[in-house]
């Protein structure tokens, strides 16, 4: 995760589940995807889980497995391959000659600018962030003010088991669409390699899809959460 700076957040609201945070917004961009439609998370932002999809949201995050976090000994982000390589294969997008980064820029933002002469290197576009609910327009000048988010972190990945992964396997969670989201730099700094009994999105009413895209990496991969997490995560879509 690309983030230099740990902000505190409040873990008190955590538990809220229905009021969007102020200056949220719940629609979106009009392009977002709910992830139960959205299981390789190829289609673009991320949309509130509602109604009667809470149940199947639900089910999903039943079938996750749970076991206790494990040490960081030897944790290191190279142990899942240099950032945002286009060489991992397994997962969508993969050698298209473009790198991992840039692929989530152009999948999920809108009015997309490239460098001049390029395809690929995405220098402004705006973006509906689905942490905060903002509208952010971005430049590559200002990079770090979207930051592409491993919705499992590979910190927490590397404690529930991604250490006695074969290299191949951690470079596809690492270059995943399904566990990737550009958000907001402060959003993603403030979450570090938090699970989500320690931290959700600021923006409540994508707290059940936040749950859901954890669930969807996490049972991909066969990897577990933490119990904690696992309730936290049944707690947000009602379950």
């Amino acid at each position: 995760m690309a983030a230099a700076v740990v902000l505190l957040t409040g873990c008190e609201a955590l538990e809220d589940v229905d009021a969007p945070a102020p200056g949220a917004g719940a629609a979106g961009d009009g392009r977002a995807v709910s992830p139960l439609d959205n299981p390789d998370g190829t289609g673009p932002g991320l949309a509130p889980v509602t109604g009667a999809d809470r149940e199947e949201a639900a089910a999903l995050v039943e079938k996750v497995a749970t076991k206790g976090r494990g040490p960081k000994t030897g944790y290191a982000r190279d142990e899942f391959g240099y950032a945002w390589m286009d060489t991992a294969d397994g997962v969508p997008l993969a050698r298209n000659g473009c790198d991992t980064r840039n692929d989530l820029l152009k999948l999920h933002g809108r009015n997309v600018e490239f460098r001049s002469g390029s395809d690929c290197v995405v220098v402004a576009m705006d973006l509906h962030d689905p942490y905060t609910g903002k509208d952010i327009a971005w430049k590559k000048a200002k990079a770090a003010e979207v930051q592409i988010d491993h919705v499992v972190p590979l910190s927490y990945s590397w404690q529930m088991g991604a250490s006695r992964w074969p290299e191949s396997k951690r470079r596809q969670l690492a270059n995943d669409p399904l566990n990737l989201l550009p958000v907001e730099g402060r959003a993603n700094s403030a979450k570090s390699d938090s699970g989500p009994a320690a931290w959700l999105p600021p923006n409540k009413t994508i707290r059940c899809a936040y749950a859901v895209r954890f669930a969807q990496v996490a049972v991909k991969y066969e990897m577990p959460v933490t119990t904690a997490d696992k309730e936290m995560m049944l707690r947000q879509c009602g379950g």
